[in-house]
């Protein structure tokens, strides 16, 4: 692949090493001249600033998805990041002129594979997370956990409870701190998190950072009607108009479900049906060949 661009292995280090310095005076510059502290620049982003930090000194691992995101929040482009401002540099000529094929190739040297075979299903109760989590997990020998049931093992106590005794706020930490063991003990799971997840910018930018995100969705009747089947309706409690609040919910939420890598809908077919369309959107997300849809 690499070979086949005529790149040695100490030539991909040292324009590894030009990126990487262009990449640290860029930010810096662009930084600079939007007038915004690095701390700013990674809540729009939703990096840490220490990998900020990192990126601005020329140290540390790349990951095009976050740079990109990066660049977005300057109102700029990853191209322009990763190219000097002198035009007679000559790496920057270089990658500006070479066919897309060959860019890529480069930007794929940069590039960390930090979600590994990670996946997580994300959506309102009802659409189908656990039951298809469990099932597609105990099919390809790997673990199903349930965020919230990490949430409790750390808190000592049911999520109602938690919540009754600290707020939202007090969950969403310990929603944190439950996301971050997970991603310190897994390198391969299947992971289904509550579906107000979303509502947390920084936890859900460290979720879609580190795992393949599934967006199960369903119609606002299926989880209705799947979550009055289960005998729980606390989503719905205090509200008379129940399924005008679900699609309340489900319209609110909808831009961010959204960013999810890949969406499978549960409505209108079979579970055996959707667990194959799981299994094989895993599969093809273990092999590299599933693309954003």
């Amino acid at each position: 692949m690499l070979g086949t661009l005529g790149y040695s292995p100490q030539k991909q280090m040292d324009d590894q090493a030009d990126v990487l310095k262009h990449l640290a005076i860029n930010l810096r510059q662009k930084r600079k001249e939007k007038k915004i502290s690095r701390r700013v620049l990674a809540e729009a982003a939703g990096v840490s600033q220490r990998y900020l930090a990192q990126i601005e000194v020329g140290k540390g691992n790349v990951s095009i998805g976050i740079l990109q995101r990066v660049a977005h929040a300057l109102d700029s482009s990853l191209l322009k990041l990763l190219s000097t401002t002198e035009p007679a540099d000559k790496f920057s000529e270089i990658f500006s002129a070479a066919p897309m094929e060959t860019q890529n190739a480069v930007l794929q040297l940069l590039s960390i594979p930090d979600k590994k075979k990670r996946i997580a299903l994300l959506g309102l109760r009802g659409a189908g997370k656990s039951t298809l989590g469990k099932q597609a997990a105990e099919i390809l020998d790997i673990p199903f956990i349930e965020l919230n049931n990490v949430v409790e093992r750390l808190a000592a106590m049911p999520v109602g409870e938690i919540i009754a005794m600290y707020g939202p706020d007090g969950y969403r930490k310990l929603e944190a701190d439950a996301l971050t063991e997970v991603l310190a003990q897994h390198d391969r799971c299947i992971l289904a998190v509550a579906g107000g997840i979303v509502t947390n910018r920084e936890i859900y930018n460290r979720l879609i950072n580190g795992f393949h995100t599934i967006w199960v969705q369903a119609s606002a009747e299926d989880h209705m009607a799947r979550v009055r089947a289960q005998g729980d309706l606390r989503p719905m409690k205090g509200h008379g108009q129940a399924m005008d609040r679900l699609r309340d919910i489900l319209k609110a939420r909808k831009l961010d479900y959204g960013r999810a890598d890949v969406r499978l809908n549960t409505s209108n077919a079979r579970e055996p049906i959707v667990l194959r369309s799981l299994l094989e959107i895993i599969r093809q997300i273990s092999a590299g060949e599933h693309n954003v849809t």
